[in-house]
């Protein structure tokens, strides 16, 4: 059963015991074996990758030793506060702070998300249930403008959730080849979801860890950067974001904290 778990992943595993056995290797095998020894390192790193191994891979090093499993229990629900800072096109940043939970469903669809957003000059949430978007404000449901729909909408089928939750989705896989980018190389991931909206994630080919990621919305293209992972309850997470429109930076993302696996109250993502 082990075996069996461990076999998507190879691609990943293969990658981590090869660096590690490289110094190994280099002190300590006999001169009339080290020719055998570079037969055997050839031999077991996978000339060709498919999709299939590149998603699981990223699964694997995201979710720890159980993948999928592991981010499904404990991903079960979320807690995040953080910090967002957005860029106008006139006049100074806006600092937003922010609070979001989420509770997931079978699919993105089923999932249930509310950001509460305030600064300054005004305090509101951002909702998405039941396969709608709608805001509240002082007990008043509103609808929200074009750019906070966009911005839930990409929460909801454009994040890491996209391709760690592929087959839920019943998304489709593609390899586009690799690619260098500042002297780091990625495979690209295209991650096309059932109603077919499309997200390209940049994977290093060194450590499967999603450093980008890419898809078009409204005839825009957007990047989203992830920086800072670290570990939260056994799974791996990025602390920072940012996201560009067009090659314009317009958002950056601080995460301050993130608890997964409380128990949240339904209402939280009702109309009141």
């Amino acid at each position: 059963m082990f075996l069996n778990t461990q076999r998507v992943h190879l691609p990943a595993l293969l990658s981590a015991l090869f660096l590690l056995q490289l110094p190994i290797l280099a002190q300590e095998a006999p001169k009339g074996e080290k020719k055998d020894a570079e037969k055997q390192k050839t031999a077991a790193v996978p000339k060709e990758i498919s999709a299939q191994d590149v998603a699981e891979s990223v699964i694997f090093i995201y979710g720890g030793i159980l993948g999928r499993k592991n981010l499904a229990q404990i991903r079960k629900t979320s807690q995040e506060k953080g910090k967002i800072t957005r860029y106008l096109d006139q006049g100074s940043p806006d600092v937003i702070t922010y609070e979001k939970w989420m509770m997931r469903g079978d699919d993105a669809k089923k999932d249930k998300i509310r950001i509460d957003q305030s600064n300054a000059g005004y305090k509101f949430s951002l909702l998405y249930s039941n396969e709608k978007i709608f805001g509240i404000y002082n007990d008043s449901i509103f609808t929200p403008n074009e750019a906070a729909t966009n911005s839930l909408k990409s929460e909801v089928f454009h994040g890491l959730e996209a391709v760690f939750r592929y087959k839920e989705n019943s998304s489709t896989l593609a390899l586009a080849g690799r690619e260098k980018l500042m002297g780091v190389e990625y495979y690209l991931l295209d991650v096309t979801d059932s109603e077919g909206g499309k997200t390209r994630f940049y994977v290093s080919v060194r450590t499967f860890r999603v450093l980008m990621l890419e898809y078009d919305q409204d005839g825009a293209k957007y990047r989203r950067k992830f920086y800072d992972h670290n570990v939260a309850q056994g799974t791996l997470f990025p602390y920072r974001t940012t996201l560009f429109k067009d090659e314009k930076l317009i958002e950056e993302n601080e995460i301050l904290t993130v608890t997964y696996g409380q128990k949240l109250d339904e209402t939280l993502f009702q109309q009141n």
